[in-house]
C-alpha cells in the first residue's frame, strides 16, 4: 500500500487553492495542533478525556455497542439479516465512563459515540477548538471510542477529520476500485452508504480475491492527536481506532471549488442557492445513490443489448464531459438539459414523484 501524501503548514488558502483542486486524499499533519484537547491528548491524555467529559451539557447521543468476538468491527450480524450492534441513546459522559472502565479489561465490547452533532452534545468545544480551513458555518461532528473498525465506505460529502484523542489508521481506494472491495448490498448497511465485506485484519482471499488488486492501489496513513485528513468525496476509506480511547473531529461539506462554505437553502428541497460553491454536509442536497438505486430497479429487466444503448445515452447526456448535449438548443428550451434552478429540479422531483406513485 502506498502512503497518503503529506501536506504540513496548511492554512485555508494552501487547504483551498492547492489541495481541494485535486480530488487526492491528503494528510494535514499537525493542522489542528493547537486545540486545547489536542494539548492534552500529547501531554497527558487521561486529562483530555477529562476536558470532554466536562464539557458534555446532558444532551443524549447514539451510541453503538458490540460484542468482544467482533473485534470492533461495525458489521452485519452472521446470516446478514441484520447487524452486530446494539444502539442505544445516552449522555457523552456516560459514554466516557463506560469506556474508562472497559479500557481496563483484556477483550472488552467495543463501544462508540458515532457521528454526533458537537453543537448539541459539547456546545463549549466549539469556541476553543475550531478549524481555520473550513467556514464556522460547517458544523463539526464527534466521534469516540475504543477500539472500533469502520468498514471501507464512502460520503456523497467531502470530509476532513481531525484525530483529537488517541491514533487511527485510514486505508482509502479511490472511487474506481469498487469492483474489486466486494461491496455488499446497496440498501442494507451499518453505515449510512454501503460498505466492503472484506475482513482487512483478516482478508479471505478465497472468497475476495480482487481484494489483492485492490490493497495494490490502496493508500494508507497513521493519524495522531493534531493531524488531520482530507477524504475527497466518493474515496472509499476504511477507518481502525488504535487506542483504548480515541476521539475524533470531522467537517461534511459538498460541492466543488471555491471556499468551503455552507450555502443558503431554498424554500422546498433546500437546493445549493450559491451553485457550485461547497455546502455543509447536513444541507438538504439530492443523493446520488437514490438514482444509482432507481437504475438499478428499472434496467435490471431489461435485454443486454438495450443496457449497452442505455449506457451510450447516459454517457452522452450524463456523464459527457464536456456537458454540451444541449448546446444546439435555444437557449430558453433546453430545460433540464440546460442551467437547473431550484425551480426547475423541484417541478421535476414532483413529476417524478407523480410518475413512481402511479406504478
Amino acid at each position: 500500500m502506498q502512503p497518503i501524501r503529506e501536506w504540513h503548514d496548511v492554512d485555508a488558502q494552501k487547504f483551498r487553492d492547492e489541495i481541494l483542486t485535486q480530488y487526492q486524499p491528503a494528510i494535514l499533519r499537525g493542522v489542528v495542533k493547537d486545540w486545547p484537547v489536542v494539548r492534552l491528548a500529547l501531554s497527558a491524555p487521561e486529562s483530555a478525556v477529562a476536558y470532554l467529559r466536562k464539557l458534555d451539557c446532558g444532551n443524549t447521543v447514539d451510541a453503538l455497542r458490540t460484542p468482544p468476538h467482533a473485534n470492533g468491527r461495525i458489521f452485519y450480524n452472521d446470516d446478514m439479516s441484520g447487524f452486530n450492534y446494539v444502539r442505544s441513546k445516552t449522555a457523552i459522559a456516560s459514554v466516557i465512563d463506560q469506556l474508562v472502565k472497559y479500557s481496563k479489561l483484556q477483550n472488552p465490547p467495543a463501544l462508540a459515540v458515532q457521528s454526533a452533532l458537537i453543537a448539541e452534545c459539547l456546545p463549549g468545544f466549539l469556541k476553543d477548538n475550531p478549524l481555520q480551513l473550513l467556514d464556522e458555518s460547517i458544523q463539526p461532528r464527534i466521534w469516540i471510542g475504543n477500539g472500533v473498525v469502520t468498514p471501507a465506505h464512502f460520503d456523497e460529502s467531502n470530509n476532513i477529520a481531525c484525530v483529537a484523542i488517541g491514533r487511527r489508521r485510514f486505508t482509502l481506494f479511490p472511487p474506481e476500485q469498487i469492483a474489486n472491495l466486494y461491496i455488499g448490498p446497496l440498501g442494507h448497511a451499518p453505515t449510512g452508504t454501503p460498505i466492503s465485506l472484506v475482513s482487512f485484519r483478516e482478508p479471505d482471499f478465497a472468497r475476495f480475491p480482487r481484494f489483492k488488486d485492490a490493497l495494490a492501489a490502496a493508500q494508507v496513513a497513521e493519524l495522531g492527536p493534531g493531524d488531520a485528513i482530507y477524504i475527497p468525496t466518493l474515496w472509499w476509506h476504511h477507518v481502525e481506532s488504535l487506542e483504548k480511547f480515541n476521539a475524533l473531529v470531522n467537517y461534511w461539506w459538498k460541492g466543488h471549488g471555491g471556499k468551503p462554505v455552507a450555502a443558503k437553502e431554498s424554500a422546498g428541497e433546500g437546493e445549493n442557492a450559491d451553485a457550485g460553491k461547497p455546502v455543509a454536509g447536513d444541507a438538504k442536497i439530492p443523493s446520488a445513490l437514490d438514482c444509482l438505486l432507481h437504475c438499478l430497479v428499472n434496467f435490471n429487466h431489461l435485454a443486454p443489448e438495450h443496457k449497452v444503448a442505455w449506457q451510450a445515452i447516459f454517457e452522452h447526456y450524463v456523464f459527457n464531459p464536456e456537458g454540451n448535449a444541449g448546446a444546439h438548443i435555444p437557449e430558453n428550451r433546453r430545460g433540464v438539459l440546460g442551467e437547473i434552478s431550484p425551480e426547475l429540479a423541484q417541478q421535476v422531483r414532483a413529476f417524478l414523484v407523480t410518475q413512481l406513485q402511479k406504478r
